[in-house]
């Protein structure tokens, strides 16, 4: 039969149970639309998880000190102070494939402005902190090394502090000095905006100044102690290299014995992003899953109202079988039959799962992505469930007797 000849037959039998054939592909409809918008909403999700663990720092690794063992009590990752700036310089001249290395100390402090007061974390950390975590100042300056050598009361404030203490669109202006433990520091510049972190934590929400300051009047501290390194890779190809010799490294320094366990902890990104980025896939293919049982019983739709169609047309099989007709050709008419009502479906369902994700993101400002192979495989499955549920109605249309189609009343 001619295909065009074959399309044309199929939609006018359709269309003439036009009322019949929506409602069949209303179970299509709603699965694939379903299908769409969770695959979009997970999508996205995995798409700012990715983005949000990038902002972080380029090629970064983190180094924590190890936890402190006190009469059987062990405490948490960093309650033992083991590291120390030699080590930050150690790895600077040992590892290889490390760009910069910045140790940090950390403190918190009241930062005081005028009328206005915040809470926040300090940091004190070295000039080439910006390279390591691709953080750039939108206003002003960052302190240099002279600051860095001398302790020069500076520092430079992140986007949720200068809003607290500033006023909203703050606009830093020379000279501007704030109060950190009723210490006045000179503010020398103002963060960009990061946002908050895959673990909800604000980025923003901090003060730098230079490690000699932190150490010496915020945490009044005369030992050469960190709380964390931070280190920057050349490339993430070469982890694995860089992490043996840290480790080896480190060992060296601390004089451990080879059946000693590290007194320090190797964090890095990948690891945050894989695990992060698996229970966000996890979750969406579970309500993929779930989605899906629409397609199943809108499959089940398609073949109910195919056999229906069947019983109901059985003088019209027979009469088309009288005059010339083939079982190849009732088996490929009523196939076509079913794969249009699938696929009008799935093309109705696309439409309404678009509608519906961006409709989502406008209201609640969730992250949605559309990928273009997530529109493709939902219309071959479409395609696919009308050829699955479709066969058994057109295979048993086929093979109907034509005297007694033509008996049937």
């Amino acid at each position: 039969m001619n295909p065009l000849l074959l399309l044309r037959v199929a939609f006018r039998a359709l269309w003439r149970a036009k009322v019949r054939s929506l409602l069949t592909s209303l179970g299509i409809i709603v699965g694939i639309a379903a299908v769409i918008v969770v695959m979009a909403i997970g999508n996205g999700a995995t798409s700012m998880i990715k983005e949000q663990m990038s902002s972080l720092g380029e090629n970064l690794l983190m180094i924590f000190p190890g936890s402190q063992n006190t009469s059987g009590v062990r405490g948490g990752m960093g309650t033992q102070q083991t590291m120390t700036d030699g080590d930050a310089d150690a790895l600077a001249k040992e590892c290889s494939h490390v760009r910069f290395v910045c140790p940090i100390v950390v403190a918190g402090a009241q930062s005081i402005f005028g009328a206005n007061n915040w809470w926040t974390r300090v940091s004190g950390v070295t000039p080439n902190f910006l390279e390591i975590r691709n953080w750039p100042v939108e206003q002003g300056s960052f302190f240099s090394e002279a600051d860095q050598r001398s302790g020069t009361h500076v520092c430079v404030l992140g986007a949720t502090v200068a809003e607290n203490l500033f006023g909203e669109d703050p606009v830093l202006v020379d000279n501007t000095f704030i109060r950190l433990r009723n210490i006045p520091f000179r503010v020398l510049g103002i963060l960009a905006k990061k946002g908050t972190s895959a673990w909800g934590q604000d980025q923003d929400d901090l003060i730098l100044t230079p490690l000699t300051t932190c150490r010496r009047v915020l945490q009044r501290n005369s030992f050469d102690n960190v709380n964390q390194i931070m280190l920057s890779l050349d490339n993430m190809s070469n982890l694995e290299i860089s992490r043996t010799e840290i480790v080896t490294t480190l060992r060296e320094r601390h004089h451990l014995a080879p059946s000693a366990d590290d007194d320090f902890t190797i964090r890095d990104m990948t690891e945050v992003t894989k695990m992060v980025t698996q229970v966000a896939s996890l979750m969406t293919i579970l309500l993929t899953i779930i989605a899906a049982v629409s397609l199943l019983v809108g499959g089940i739709g398609i073949m109910n109202i195919m056999l229906v169609s069947v019983t109901e047309r059985t003088r019209e099989i027979g009469l088309r079988m009288a005059v010339g007709a083939r079982q190849h050709d009732i088996l490929t008419q009523f196939l076509v039959e079913a794969i249009i009502l699938a696929g009008v479906g799935g093309v109705l369902g696309v439409g309404l799962g678009i509608g519906f994700a961006r409709t989502l993101a406008h209201i609640y400002h969730w992250p949605v992505l559309i990928a273009p192979v997530t529109i493709l495989v939902a219309l071959g499955f479409s395609a696919a469930i009308g050829i699955f549920f479709g066969f058994y109605p057109a295979w048993r249309a086929s093979r109907l007797n034509p005297i007694d189609a033509l008996r049937y009343e």
